[in-house]
Order: structure tokens, then C-alpha cells, then sequence
């Protein structure tokens, strides 16, 4: 047995509350049907479930606090008088815990959501669009109408559970009887002895299915929205688990988004970022006016309401922040680069003329000095 505190990552001095909390936390986290391909979720979960009946045991914890973990070993004096092994391994999770579960908003037994993710373009996200989506989930057989069983032939009683779907288990030390779902049947009462040659027994078969998605404006990169009973059929005896759609919008390669904002570069000359200038800038709306102030400086950003993302809590849209950067040529011919010297001396700029990036040759030279030969 692991060390309780250590399972539940509290300190020995942590208060009901804090074990509580730290109970009720992992136990979200790593229950089955929140990890449904995960193996070892089941058993991490039955870890805290064992820790947590010791530690919010006043006396259990102060005899393990006393003896520690070997107190709960065969021949110890531990938390359990007589030194019994109690086995937290087999105990019904869905009997002891199924109302703290559904506290928790995890229920017992529940189908877990099928994921599908849905791409769209990064206008789609700023206005919202409608969307068909086409996916594969699993759905009652209609051949044998979910029973399972080929035609003209019924399914029969579980022969251990006697068609109640759970069997009772005495739970070592407890005083009282547990149930849990009968493994022969799977908890349904029911055995298919001759089965449907569609879907091969289970009653249930992996079918195409499309439906009509609305993406509000405003939404985000990895936002979810989840379609109520979208989703697999565990048992064609129960009803449809959800389908929780993931939004996945495309980069765009103009803009960005910062909140409801969004931002671009505009390269402007240098005479208009001297001079000022009125420039078409482009926007979510299509082409747009922007305003250059005189004297405008490489990395000032500009402001245009209005022209970004809906926002989601109020009306209005909010704005677009457009980042100045200045183009500079990369070559000149010999009238520009006189008339660019003639405009440094006015504006009292003195120009170094370029050197070229010395050799490796003549660094080692300058390393040795100048009188030695290399």
C-alpha cells in the first residue's frame, strides 16, 4: 500500500479540507471515464480512493501516522487492528464513490465524449460561419434493432447475474455487500447466443453521420462546443453520449489575433514616414484608409476602431492595430545615392562610406600585429 499522503500529494499536516480538496481534484483527473484510453487511469484511481478512506479517517490516519505504511501488512499493527491486508483493489467504485462522482459532475458509467476537431478559416473565427461535419460514431444496428441477435432469435438471462445485469460481492473486512456490474454480461442481463451477422452481437455498428454546426463569431483557436448526444452509443440500451467539437482556426498571413484585436505590419516608405501620407491598408472588411502622421517612427502602432474581432461579452467589435515598419531600399543607383548624401549633410547627418567586412586573413594579421608575417 503507497503512502497515502504521497498519492494524494498533501503534507501530514494537512487539514480535512485540504485532503478533501486534494481527493476531490485527482479524482476528476484520473477517473476511468475522463481517461477512457488510458489502462493505468483505473488503477491511479482506486490509489486515491484508498487514500483517501484512510486519511479522512480521524482514527485510521492516527494509527497510520503511528505505524506508517507497513501497518497495513499482514501481521502489522497498523491502521487496521490485527494487523489484517486491507485490499482497496477490488472495491465497487460505482457503489462507494458514485455520489461524490456526481458531485463532481462525472457519472458513473457515462459514455465519454467522442472528440472531433473542426477547422476553419480565420474570418470564419472573427464572424461566425455554419458548418456540415462529417464523422463516424457508433449507433444502434438497425438489422437487429440494437438486440444483438440474428433474426427470428432472442437474447437469454445472464445465467450469473440472473439478468439483473450486477452481482453482489462480499468486500473483505466491510460489513456490507457490494455490487458491481456483472463481467458476463457487461451489466446489460442479457447473453446473445445466436448473434446478428451485421454487427456480430453487440448490438451496435460504426455508422456515417452529418450534421449542421453553428461557430459563433469571436471564437478562439482550441475553444470547444459540445453537441448533446452527438456522439457513441455504448450500449443500444442507452442513450447517445455527447460530441465535444474542438475549433481549430488556420493561421492567416496577413493577420493576428491579441483579445478581440487584431494586428498586421504595414511597410511604408521613408518619405511617407517623414513626410505622412494617407496609405490602403488591408482589414477583415476588404480595403481600407489609414492616416501616416508626419514624422511617423519604425515600430509605432497605428489604431483603426472597430475593424477587429466581434467581441463575445458585448456589442461592438474591437480594433485593429496596424505596426509601422519602414522599407528601406535595398539598392540605389548613383542620382538616388547623391540626392540621399545631399539630404543627410541637410539634415546634418554625417555619412561613413561602407568598408568592406575584413578577410580571416587580415584579422589574424591585426591578432599577430601588424610586423609579423602570417
Amino acid at each position: 500500500m503507497k503512502d497515502p499522503y504521497e498519492v494524494l500529494g498533501v503534507d501530514r499536516s494537512a487539514t480535512q479540507d485540504d485532503i478533501k480538496g486534494a481527493f476531490r481534484k485527482l479524482a476528476a483527473k484520473h477517473h476511468p471515464d475522463r481517461n477512457p484510453g488510458d489502462p493505468g487511469a483505473s488503477q491511479r484511481f482506486k490509489e486515491l480512493n484508498a487514500a483517501y478512506q484512510i486519511l479522512s479517517d480521524p482514527k485510521k490516519r492516527e494509527m497510520f501516522d503511528r505505524f506508517g505504511v507497513d501497518g497495513g501488512r499482514p501481521g502489522a499493527q497498523g491502521p487496521f487492528p490485527g494487523g489484517v491486508n486491507f485490499d482497496f483493489s477490488e472495491l465497487n467504485i460505482d457503489g462507494i464513490f458514485g455520489d461524490l462522482l456526481n458531485v463532481l459532475g462525472i457519472k458513473v458509467g457515462q459514455t465519454p465524449p467522442l472528440q472531433k476537431e473542426v477547422k476553419i478559416t480565420f474570418e470564419e473565427a472573427a464572424f461566425g460561419c455554419t458548418k456540415e461535419l462529417t464523422y463516424e460514431r457508433v449507433e444502434p444496428c438497425t438489422d437487429c434493432g440494437g438486440s444483438g441477435c440474428a433474426e427470428g432469435a432472442s437474447p437469454e438471462a445472464c445465467g450469473v447475474c440472473k439478468g439483473r445485469g450486477r452481482v453482489r460481492v462480499q468486500q473483505g473486512v466491510l460489513p456490507i455487500a457490494l455490487e458491481r456490474t456483472c463481467a458476463t454480461c457487461k451489466g446489460t442481463g442479457r447473453i446473445v447466443t445466436n448473434p446478428c451477422k451485421t454487427c456480430r452481437g453487440p448490438g451496435v455498428v460504426p455508422k456515417e453521420r452529418t450534421i449542421e454546426i453553428t461557430i459563433p463569431a469571436g471564437v478562439e483557436n482550441g475553444a470547444t462546443r459540445l453537441v448533446e448526444r452527438g456522439g457513441n452509443y455504448a450500449r443500444p440500451d442507452r442513450p447517445a453520449g455527447d460530441l465535444e467539437l474542438i475549433i481549430r482556426v488556420q493561421p492567416h498571413e496577413v493577420f493576428r489575433r491579441v483579445g478581440d484585436d487584431i494586428v498586421c505590419a504595414l511597410p511604408i516608405s521613408f518619405p511617407q514616414a517623414v513626410l505622412g501620407s494617407e496609405v490602403e491598408v488591408p482589414t477583415l472588411d476588404g480595403r481600407g484608409k489609414l492616416r501616416i502622421p508626419a514624422g511617423t517612427q519604425p515600430g509605432t502602432v497605428l489604431r483603426i476602431r472597430n475593424k477587429g474581432v466581434p467581441k463575445r461579452v458585448m456589442a461592438g467589435r474591437g480594433d485593429q492595430l496596424v505596426e509601422i515598419t519602414v522599407d528601406v531600399p535595398r539598392q540605389v543607383d548613383e542620382e538616388q545615392k547623391r540626392l540621399i548624401e545631399e539630404l543627410a549633410q541637410a539634415l546634418g547627418n554625417k555619412i561613413q562610406p561602407a568598408r568592406a567586412e575584413p578577410s580571416f586573413m587580415d584579422k589574424l594579421k591585426s591578432f599577430f600585429g601588424a610586423g609579423q608575417d602570417v
